[in-house]
């Protein structure tokens, strides 16, 4: 079976940035679960594991455009460190979320100097060029109740 829109997809894989440091695999935890075609991956890898199938090995680079993004420096501020539950346990590095329109934003503290905290909106990986090395492990047919949900139910995936 190609993998196709409405198909549950499981794959290996190894992501390393352009320096290649490794950024995640799925060595750890096995591999990823995913329902196709729903927008549950970066665009870019979701178009190339489109028509895929079990056993599939192949590597890919995706620019940013087709990844997380450009970073927008808009989405880059200083705020006061009051403005924190816990202002002298911040550190850089630690991420939190605040609500928005729309949901919630991850934001990541990437500079503190005095009593300001530089925060930043941007995904982590926004502004990265990703290379993964994938291998197809499974492909089937999705259940009429994971198309309905949009998400994949059982081992890998969601139970409720």
């Amino acid at each position: 079976m190609d993998i196709a829109k409405n198909t549950v997809v499981s794959f290996d894989f190894i992501l390393k940035n352009n320096d290649g440091q490794v950024l995640d695999s799925s060595e750890k935890d096995g591999p990823l679960v995913y329902l196709h075609g729903v927008g549950q991956l970066v665009p870019g890898l979701e178009n190339e594991l489109e028509g895929k199938k079990i056993g599939d090995r192949f590597d890919v680079s995706l620019a940013p455009k087709d990844a997380y993004g450009e970073k927008n420096d808009e989405l880059i501020q200083k705020v006061p460190k009051s403005e924190f539950q816990s202002p002298t346990d911040l550190q850089v590095g630690m991420q939190f979320e605040v609500p928005a329109q729309g949901g919630n934003v991850l934001l990541t503290i990437t500079a503190i100097e005095g009593d300001m905290v530089e925060v930043d909106g941007n995904h982590p990986l926004a502004g990265e060029t990703l290379n993964f090395n994938i291998t197809v492990t499974e492909v089937r047919a999705a259940s009429e109740e994971e198309i309905a949900h949009g998400h994949v139910h059982g081992p890998g995936g969601h139970d409720h």
